[in-house]
């Protein structure tokens, strides 16, 4: 089945960079209307800007908030005439830790924007979503079938979207709409850059086979976002050989986890992690 995005209208939370800029300027290029949100609308538009064209809307909102997101819609809606597609993008990653060590402020954070933000931006946009036959795009990540060490609140909050996205393709059928995930591997974006900062981050790289390890520029996630959208796509997976893990999952899986914990990369990296963890508890 091919989905035509030309005329259509869209909405990506966060926008403002990395893989939402890139799938918003993506979308604009095959035809569709563009609402780009982000927490800053004055930053957003500087962005936007580099789209061009008279088919962007730009709306400052933080996904945690649904009445500012409620309002993105209506501007959407008011502005284009409606809504057919939302890809639901916005995402914060937090410093490497374990649960024991890790803040709580920021643990809470990132389930809050990670998962709550996701399962705000569907609600609101829903009802337009199935009055126009659409589809919704929910981010995940390969976080969602691979080991979260020492990154346990976004695997945790990526494994919800991909559970809330597999129910929605389901539900939505009977209304003629449809729901995608996306997971992506690493991806060179600033929270991947700034998560390479930490020495933490650089010691567990060593225990991931180095094929994986590759980066793949946001164009090359967005891209295929577009693709799955235009296809109805139930998984968007970039790159590819994420896929086999993902398709393998149960016994992979399982079998990871058994040699993750007597991996010395990986087992240094936690201790390294829960040593600065506990040196900062002191000084507080």
């Amino acid at each position: 089945m091919t989905y035509s995005l030309v005329g259509k209208v869209a909405l990506v939370t966060g926008a403002m960079r990395g893989i939402g800029l890139e799938t918003a300027r993506a979308l604009h290029h095959r035809g569709a209307s563009v609402t780009l949100v982000d927490l800053s609308a004055q930053d957003t538009a500087a962005a936007a800007a580099t789209i061009g064209g008279d088919r962007v809307l730009v709306a400052g909102a933080d996904v945690r908030d649904e009445d500012a997101l409620h309002q993105a819609v209506a501007a959407t809606v008011e502005r284009f005439g409606g809504l057919d597609v939302a890809v639901a993008n916005a995402g914060v990653a937090p410093p490497p830790a374990t649960m024991l060590g890790m803040d709580r402020v920021v643990f809470d954070r990132v389930i809050e924007v990670n998962l709550g933000g996701v399962i705000k931006t569907i609600r609101v946009c829903l009802p337009q979503i199935v009055q126009r036959r659409g589809q919704l795009v929910l981010v995940a990540s390969i976080y969602a079938f691979t080991n979260g060490v020492l990154q346990s609140p976004y695997a945790t909050a990526k494994a919800g979207v991909e559970q809330l996205g597999r129910a929605l393709r389901v539900e939505l059928a009977p209304h003629g709409a449809s729901a995608s995930v996306a997971y992506f591997g690493f991806v060179d974006t600033k929270m991947v850059a700034d998560a390479y900062e930490h020495a933490i981050t650089r010691q567990l790289d060593k225990s991931i086979p180095r094929p994986l390890r590759k980066q793949i520029p946001p164009t090359a996630a967005a891209q295929a976002i577009v693709r799955g959208i235009e296809t109805r796509k139930a998984h968007i997976i970039a790159p590819r050989r994420w896929g086999v893990l993902s398709a393998l999952r149960g016994v992979i899986g399982p079998a990871g986890d058994a040699a993750m914990r007597y991996e010395g990369n990986l087992q240094n990296a936690i201790r390294t992690a829960d040593a600065l963890a506990r040196t900062r508890s002191r000084n507080v």
